[in-house]
């Protein structure tokens, strides 16, 4: 019997990579993701429809709720979404305060109603400036108190925590995989509009790994 292991999937590419590198590593993956009220929750649809084609039972979990506690993102409020690169100051306003830590703990306390021993999310090393939940020194904490926070211990995963978006996707191009099947934008449109931080870090990925990015740009 395979090893059960929860992955936080967003539905974008970082996150869809890690989901296809635990399937390919003989793992039983069960997919959890989070509507936390983003402005781009169009990624669920993605999501839904990716776990479907690669038969991974899939949660889509509702927790908007919590905007009440811990608003002020540009991702969540009704606050302009910063068009740059990721190094520029602005993209601070997109951090969601404690949201992984938050995501984490719902996703451990899932991995140990499945009897799963690890729960992998997709930080990389180009979050590393801006979002402190993806550092490398809050995922060895994390980590730790997962293995001690229940009577059964849970391993907090990143695979990709010291690689960059661009390595991301050359690990992912090598596994064949398809990303018109991930969303990236922050702004929930029809088509991604390739100048928010994040559509300007994919777009880059692309081009450095001599590619085409598939999806459709405004």
């Amino acid at each position: 019997m395979s090893e059960k292991v929860v992955v936080i999937y967003s539905g974008g590419m970082d996150s869809y990579t890690v989901l296809n590198k635990a399937l390919k590593s003989g793992y039983e993956v069960y997919a959890l993701s989070f509507n936390y009220g983003q402005r781009h929750v169009k990624e669920l649809e993605v999501a839904r429809q990716a776990c479907d084609e690669l038969g991974v039972a899939h949660k889509v979990v509702d927790i908007s709720a919590i905007n009440q506690l811990i608003g002020g993102s540009s991702l969540t409020d009704d606050i302009e979404v910063p068009e740059g690169h990721y190094e520029e100051e602005s993209m601070k306003s997109t951090v969601v305060p404690n949201r992984n830590m938050i995501l984490l703990s719902l996703a451990v306390g899932y991995a140990v109603s499945l009897k799963a021993s690890k729960v992998f999310y997709g930080a990389h090393s180009g979050d590393h400036a801006i979002y402190p939940d993806c550092r490398p020194e809050f995922v060895k904490k994390m980590d730790d108190v997962c293995r001690i926070a229940n009577y059964e211990e849970i391993e907090i995963v990143c695979p990709y925590l010291n690689n960059t978006k661009i390595e991301i996707l050359t690990d992912g191009l090598k596994m064949g995989l398809d990303y018109s099947k991930t969303w990236t934008c922050y702004n929930g449109r029809e088509k991604a509009c390739g100048k928010c931080g994040a559509c300007q870090e994919r777009l880059e990925a692309f081009e450095l790994n001599q590619a085409s990015d598939p999806l459709p740009y405004e």
